[in-house]
């Protein structure tokens, strides 16, 4: 038997027990390895190569090293739209592998090459030059690093859910295998990151960035055919068009017919309110449509609700432009995504605050004695604390703590996905607050030694395992989050637009390393108006900075966000089960 609406790599129908399941997944968690490695391996690191051998400041790198960030996981947004709209997930991973194939053999040539960069600064010869990249040298710089980032976004915007798709939904244990698949995907996601931070992160520093970018080079491309080998076994949606043609449709239609009502004071609302063969019911009515076992189980989508109602509007059959006239699933959809964004948006200053891991926590852990016993541990290696933290929690979380809560709380899902996000977020708010007081230590260990007359240049006595704590914390937060904004995004959006409503997790990220820089911009301009005018994020010495002032208002903000989250989460349905969670 085919599956409707799913076809094989050669557009023939996807045939049930032959493509899907958890044999096709497992392709999309090895490329995710693969793929996760070669982007982390130079996020993490890139500020340090920025400062060393592109020669910008600390405020500079690290916005640069947050803006490219940014937009990888912003572009995740574009690739989600377009694997909903005009290609298959499986041909879009192929084109975006390639892109971000191509953007990591210029970066390396560029590392390779040491006429492509700026000249080396030699400390103990103030005549030789040194200065930051000129106009070509930068061109080729962001040409390279912003094909890598739209090859991510577009990974990104379709590999989780190429993955997901694999599964049927209309089984529980199609469901369930779903969240398990979600759980090693962030596993996954981990585990590249794990080889980033160690392996590759230590050929870049002892070997040199050309070999770190080779390595990166060579994954991404290993990735395709892995990746080509798992197409016998996928099942690959069937685009549906573009969601954003459904919910610009809807809200003309619902805008121009309010106009319509308040001009001509008929009741045309009440006639596209309400249509005859589509009554309103109450979640209670369908709650109780659903006991029934004589009555056949009503789709939510094709019942109008009302929550929303302005958009009711759009039913209308007395608009001026009959093309605009919008069916009940088409506004029950566009009404779903509606729902979704305040818990969108309840996740940014969360990624915010793991923004800091790519770029003052560096630079941190890089004034700090990073030795382990006889080991010297790289500053961009830091991750890996976070990345071994969710990597020993997924499978837990997977294997033992779900199914206890299933049986507690008699639900598929055990604990619900807000639950999962809002946990996440509440860590959040510790972390930063911990890093506040990890930096004052470290600033009265600077102090100590300065008071004392050591020269700069050497480590501060206090062991970068401090730096560590704070990693450790927003690891789990993410952990927690990020799976569960995954599965909420994909579990609750129209089958019509899965691809760029998971793609919000993603774009939650960018905006949040994006508003990183924001708030950096803000803070010193703020704090250049205070008593001292000294900004409290510039300058050449970490030293000087008031950083920890800086995670002060990040836990701030945290906090305040996390009461915005309750409001929301409080009050959303889950379209699966109709019940307040």
């Amino acid at each position: 038997m085919a599956w409707d609406g799913y076809v094989d790599c050669r557009n023939r129908p996807a045939l049930q027990g032959r493509h899907g399941g958890f044999t096709a997944a497992c392709f999309v968690l090895v490329v995710e390895v693969m793929e996760n490695m070669a982007f982390l391996a130079n996020a993490s690191n890139l500020v340090m190569y920025l400062l060393k051998y592109m020669h910008l400041t600390p405020s500079k790198s690290s916005n640069t090293v947050t803006n490219f960030m940014g937009t990888a996981f912003l572009l995740a947004l574009l690739g989600g739209f377009l694997s909903d709209a005009f290609f298959t997930s499986y041909h879009l991973y192929l084109t975006s592998a390639t892109f971000q194939f191509l953007g990591l053999v210029i970066l390396t040539v560029q590392a390779y090459l040491p006429s492509l960069q700026p000249p080396r600064c030699i400390p103990s010869d103030p005549t030789a030059p040194c200065r930051e990249p000129n106009t070509s040298e930068a061109a080729m710089f962001y040409i390279g690093l912003y094909l890598v980032a739209a090859g991510v976004g577009g990974i990104k915007g379709s590999l989780p859910t190429h993955g997901a798709e694999q599964f049927d939904e209309s089984s529980p244990e199609g469901r369930i295998n779903r969240s398990t698949f979600f759980n090693y995907f962030v596993f996954s996601l981990s585990a590249g990151g794990l080889i980033a931070t160690t392996f590759v992160v230590w050929v870049e520093d002892n070997m040199g960035w050309k070999w770190g970018f080779f390595i990166s080079t060579m994954a991404i491309l290993m990735s395709i055919p892995v990746f080509f080998a798992g197409s016998p076994f996928y099942r690959n949606k069937v685009p549906c068009g573009s969601p954003l043609t459904t919910i610009s449709k809807v809200l003309a239609a619902a805008i121009l017919n309010s106009c319509m009502t308040r001009n001509s004071g008929n009741a045309i609302a009440n006639m596209g309110t309400s249509p005859p063969h589509y009554p309103p019911l109450s979640s209670k009515q369908l709650d109780n449509l659903k006991k029934s076992p004589d009555i056949i189980e009503i789709d939510p989508l094709e019942t109008q609700t009302e929550s929303f109602k302005f958009l009711n509007k759009a039913m209308s059959p007395n608009l001026v432009c009959p093309a605009l006239k919008c069916s009940v699933k088409q506004i029950e959809e566009v009404k779903i995504v509606l729902k979704m964004l305040p818990i969108f948006t309840s996740t940014i200053i969360l990624n915010c605050c793991l923004a800091q891991l790519s770029t003052f926590s560096v630079q941190q852990a890089a004034s700090m004695d990073t030795k382990l016993g006889s080991l010297t541990i790289p500053p961009a290696s830091l991750p890996v604390f976070p990345i071994l933290i969710m990597m020993v929690l997924a499978p837990i979380y997977d294997h033992y703590i779900l199914p206890f809560a299933r049986k507690i709380t008699k639900r598929e899902t055990g604990i619900s996905h807000l639950q999962r996000i809002g946990f996440g977020l509440l860590l959040s708010i510790v972390a930063m607050g911990v890093a506040a007081l990890v930096e004052m230590k470290r600033k009265r260990v600077a102090n100590d030694m300065e008071m004392q007359g050591s020269k700069g240049g050497r480590p501060l006595p206090i062991t970068f395992l401090w730096i560590a704590i704070q990693y450790a914390l927003l690891g789990s937060a993410d952990l927690f989050t990020l799976a569960g904004m995954l599965e909420f995004f994909f579990t609750e959006a129209p089958s019509s637009m899965r691809s760029i409503a998971t793609s919000l997790t993603w774009a939650s990220l960018a905006v949040g390393y994006y508003l990183s820089s924001v708030i950096v911009a803000v803070v010193n301009r703020a704090s250049r108006r205070g008593h001292d005018h000294k900004a409290w994020l510039s300058g050449g010495n970490l030293n000087e900075y008031r950083l920890e002032r800086f995670y002060l208002v990040l836990c701030a903000l945290g906090f305040f966000n996390f009461l915005n989250y309750l409001f929301w989460a409080c009050r959303y349905k889950y379209r699966s089960t109709g019940s307040r969670k």
